[in-house]
C-alpha cells in the first residue's frame, strides 16, 4: 500500500488523563521537518494531548535525546521523533539511516516507551516534501498517531 492509498491519519481517542509527549526534531531540513511537526501537532492537539518540542543536531541524535530525556526528571507519556535524511553521493546516507532507525527501535524496546517515528529516509527532497505536506498524507501526523496508540496500548496493558 502506498502513502496515497493509505487512510488519512486521525487522532485516536485515549482513555484516561491527557497524555504529555515530547516531540524531538532534527531540523536539518527545516521546511520539511516543520511540515512534519505541523502534522504531529495537529494530531496531538486533536487528541487533547500536551507536548513539548526539543531540537537536536540531526537524525543520528534523535535516539540519544530520547534516552537523555528518560534519565531526566521530566516525565513524558510518549515521544515523537521527526527528521529527514536525503540520499547524497556517499554511503553516509546508508549508515545514518540504518543507525538512526536502529537507535530509535533500541531505545523504544529497551525502555518500553511509546514512540512514533516520523524519520523520512528519501532519495530526493521532492519525496520528503510529498510526505511532509499538509494534504493529509503527513508522516509527522502518522508518527503522532502511532505514539498515541502505543500510549493507549500501554494503559490498556497496565504498563503506563
Amino acid at each position: 500500500m502506498s502513502t496515497q492509498d493509505a487512510a488519512l491519519p486521525v487522532a485516536p481517542k485515549l482513555a484516561g488523563a491527557s497524555p504529555h509527549l515530547l516531540i524531538v526534531r532534527a531540523p536539518y531540513y527545516k521546511d520539511i521537518v516543520g511540515g512534519l511537526e505541523t502534522g504531529a501537532r495537529r494530531i496531538l492537539t486533536e487528541a487533547g494531548a500536551t507536548f513539548e518540542v526539543l531540537d537536536v543536531a540531526g537524525a543520528f541524535e534523535l535516539a540519544q535525546a530520547i534516552r537523555i530525556a528518560l534519565r531526566g526528571t521530566r516525565k513524558f507519556d510518549g515521544y515523537v521523533a521527526l527528521g529527514c535524511i536525503v540520499r547524497g553521493d556517499t554511503d553516509h546516507y546508508d549508515h545514518i539511516c540504518r543507525e538512526s532507525m536502529a537507535g530509535l527501535m533500541q531505545v523504544a524496546l529497551s525502555y518500553g516507551i511509546a514512540l512514533g517515528v516520523g524519520l523520512l529516509t528519501v532519495h530526493r527532497v521532492e519525496q520528503a516534501e510529498q510526505r511532509s505536506g499538509q494534504d493529509g498524507h503527513n508522516k509527522g501526523a502518522e508518527a503522532a498517531v502511532a505514539a498515541l496508540l502505543q500510549i493507549s496500548a500501554a494503559r490498556f496493558l497496565g504498563a503506563a
